[in-house]
């Protein structure tokens, strides 16, 4: 693993080290789990867009969504 040097407000340092303390982690392995959840939830958003901007470009079209119409499981009013 490589060191790298953080630097944060004194609030953002102690709500930290709380948490850490809570999960029974040290402060550097609560950043790294942080970190790494961060990125995943970045990495879902791209691929969202991505899918977004693919659905602007060639909508899908009425006669396309009615195949699941016809499968689709609708809650009772």
């Amino acid at each position: 693993m490589e060191t790298v040097q953080v630097v944060m407000g004194k609030q953002l340092l102690r709500a930290a080290d709380r948490a850490a303390r809570r999960l029974k982690l040290n402060r550097s392995a609560l950043i790294r789990d942080a970190l790494r959840a961060h990125l995943e939830r970045l990495s879902i958003r791209e691929l969202e867009e991505r899918d977004r901007r693919g659905y602007e470009r060639v909508p899908e079209a009425a006669e396309d969504l009615a195949v699941w119409e016809k499968v689709a499981e609708w809650p009772e009013d």
